[in-house]
């Protein structure tokens, strides 16, 4: 088995252990953010949901992006890769000039080259967003999107039952 995978078990295995025995659901999500970019080997990640109005994407916890990049204006859900919302991934490779980007100055400034999108899924109802940014163009294998997407189970897990225990770092 290649490096990489066994990398990716090994975190999975990490964070699902977090997850079940975590009291602060803010720092989960700061640990799942830093370590999503560490096993991916990139520039930064972040962890988004969906504001009560289904209108905004709010961060609720990130890794490696600077503070002006994070407060660069309100994330329209409607504007920032709205594919991710109807429950799909989104891979972009050219971050700085595709149009499903709202804002391509900032990340071309913030040394973002691409993005990777998945969407955080509670039953049939997607709450946020988990994103990977890089800072080299990549084309995403099909095992950094599984890992991606299974790390995305895990946040949505993770908030459902924060929700539950009425300890949610924003309204869900």
């Amino acid at each position: 088995m290649e490096k990489t995978k066994a990398n990716y078990y090994q975190e999975l295995h990490e964070m699902a252990s977090a997850v079940s025995s975590s009291r602060s659901i803010s720092d989960l999500l700061s640990r799942i953010a830093e370590r999503v970019t560490k096993a991916l080997q990139a520039k930064g990640s972040s962890v988004m949901l969906l504001s009560p109005d289904g209108k905004l994407l709010v961060h609720a916890a990130s890794h490696g992006l600077s503070e002006g990049y994070l407060q660069k204006g309100p994330v329209l859900a409607d504007r920032s890769t709205a594919e991710v919302l109807e429950g799909k991934l989104v891979a972009i490779s050219y971050a700085a000039s595709d149009d499903r980007v709202q804002y391509r100055y900032e990340a071309k400034r913030e040394g973002i080259a691409s993005i990777l999108s998945v969407p955080l899924i509670l039953g049939v109802e997607t709450i946020g967003v988990l994103r990977v940014y890089t800072a080299e163009i990549r084309d995403f294998d099909a095992d950094s999107i599984y890992f991606l997407s299974t790390v995305a189970g895990l946040c949505a897990l993770a908030l459902d039952n924060a929700r539950f225990r009425g300890n949610v770092p924003l309204p869900l």
